[in-house]
């Protein structure tokens, strides 16, 4: 630890200014297959704690998204530390998705006075166990039975059993490992509840900005989505040549029909299109009509 501390104290604003930059790099298995992508970024940004004063620091980002053993995962960190490597705040986000029942789990790690205070969030969706055929006060009928369980990091996981019947109504609790059972008695006064009308609920407006999930899951499909863009563009550097070459070919004609001038310039790329021109005649018909569209240039022959 001291031989670490000691190396950290030597490095000074020249070394880490080397450090400030973003990478993409592809995930691929042993065979060559494309199993993801990880993203790593490093800049300086400002910090501020509730009742402290706006500090500079650098904002950490990394991130992977793929396939692990067939199942999809996504794993994101976000990190501040000081001009001083000193972690400031720090949040770790995972989730695995297992069809009807994905797994998240985060942790927050914050900075105060007297230590660093952690939280960590665990959660787990449900899943249907299928229907069944069980007892319903003194008769027998068909249920679907979901299955619930909560997992968390200062206690045992707890894991419930919810009996529901086609009308939606509980029939059946049992938590496992609990000797209480919560079953339903009066069956015969639901037979007639399935025919009242359902209560109308006004409609709400969305706002997503202020929801704390939809916000995450928007930032995180956010840098999925750039850091795919930005492989994509670094695996075809051609692409920036040859959006040149048609802005430029497109501002030196400026034709009347820019859609037009554009179908004509991409034509001789296409591969079940016969060799042409690269820069044909920006008043000639459009590809777009069929063979019938008169021609303007043979109308004078």
């Amino acid at each position: 630890m001291q031989a670490a501390a000691k190396f950290l104290n030597r490095i000074g604003p020249e070394e880490l200014e080397r450090c400030l930059f973003a990478e993409t790099l592809a995930l691929v298995a042993t065979g060559g297959q494309p199993q993801g992508h990880l993203w790593v970024r490093a800049r300086h940004a400002p910090y501020e704690q509730e009742g402290q004063r706006v500090r500079s620091c650098l904002l950490l980002q990394a991130g992977s998204q793929g396939l692990l053993d067939g199942v999809p995962y996504s794993c994101s960190l976000t990190g501040y530390v000081s001009m001083q490597l000193e972690t400031l705040e720090q949040e770790q986000h995972e989730r695995l998705e297992f069809g009807a029942h994905p797994m998240e789990r985060k942790i927050h790690m914050v900075q105060h006075p007297h230590g660093m205070t952690v939280t960590v969030t665990t959660r787990e969706g449900e899943r249907s166990l299928g229907m069944r055929q069980q007892p319903v006060g003194s008769a027998q009928g068909e249920v679907l039975v979901v299955e619930r369980a909560l997992h968390t990091a200062e206690s045992i996981p707890m894991v419930w059993h919810y009996s529901l019947l086609p009308s939606g109504h509980l029939a059946r609790r049992v938590q496992v490992g609990c000797p209480v059972v919560a079953v339903l008695q009066d069956a015969p006064a639901l037979s007639g509840m399935g025919a009242e009308p359902q209560p109308l609920f006004p409609k709400q407006l969305l706002d997503w900005e202020e929801d704390a999930q939809l916000c995450s899951w928007f930032l995180d499909r956010k840098e999925e989505l750039r850091a795919s863009h930005s492989t994509y563009i670094q695996q075809h550097p051609e692409l920036f040549a040859l959006l040149a070459d048609f802005l430029q070919a497109l501002l030196l004609r400026q034709p009347p029909d820019p859609i037009l001038f554009a179908a004509e310039f991409f034509a001789p790329f296409a591969r079940h299109q016969p060799p042409g021109p690269s820069f044909a005649s920006s008043i000639s018909p459009s590809p777009f009509c069929s063979i019938s569209c008169p021609n303007p240039l043979a109308q004078g022959d």
